[in-house]
């Protein structure tokens, strides 16, 4: 079975609803569930999720979300190696250049993100989805 990473984008889409990106979003985590697909994000994405949230939803909801979220992704490490090779990467985005190291440390093999164009051509282990709005976009889940 496939391992995915969930980005931080995506997460927030789930989080906050944001209109049609928020459906797709709860397609997908839905889709998950179901299927007990291995998913994933980052440990710095939580922080980031949280910092994003807090602002909208307040510290509360934030960390209830966190929580109930958490049951359903497992978190991954970001350590030493994943930041350096990150900085010294050619990736222009540090943030997503994190998440680009860190699924190829943890042999992820789907990346999912609304941010395909800044991932395109990076790293050719890992595919990249980023219109998830039907479920049968994702055969080799």
């Amino acid at each position: 079975m496939k391992r995915i990473l969930l980005d931080t984008n995506i997460v927030l889409d789930i989080a906050l609803t944001h209109g049609k990106f928020g459906k797709d979003a709860g397609k997908l985590i839905l889709f998950i569930v179901k299927n007990n697909i291995n998913s994933y994000v980052t440990a710095s994405s939580i922080t980031d999720i949280y910092y994003v949230l807090r602002k909208e939803k307040g510290h509360i909801i934030s960390i209830e979300f966190l929580k109930e979220f958490i049951q359903i992704v497992k978190i991954i490490g970001v350590d030493e190696e994943v930041i350096i090779n990150a900085l010294e990467g050619r990736m222009k985005d540090f943030e997503d250049a994190v998440q680009i190291e860190t699924a190829i440390s943890n042999d992820i093999d789907v990346i999912i993100t609304r941010n395909k164009r800044d991932y395109q051509g990076l790293n050719p282990t890992c595919k990249f989805r980023s219109n998830f709005n039907k479920i049968r976009d994702f055969p080799d889940l």
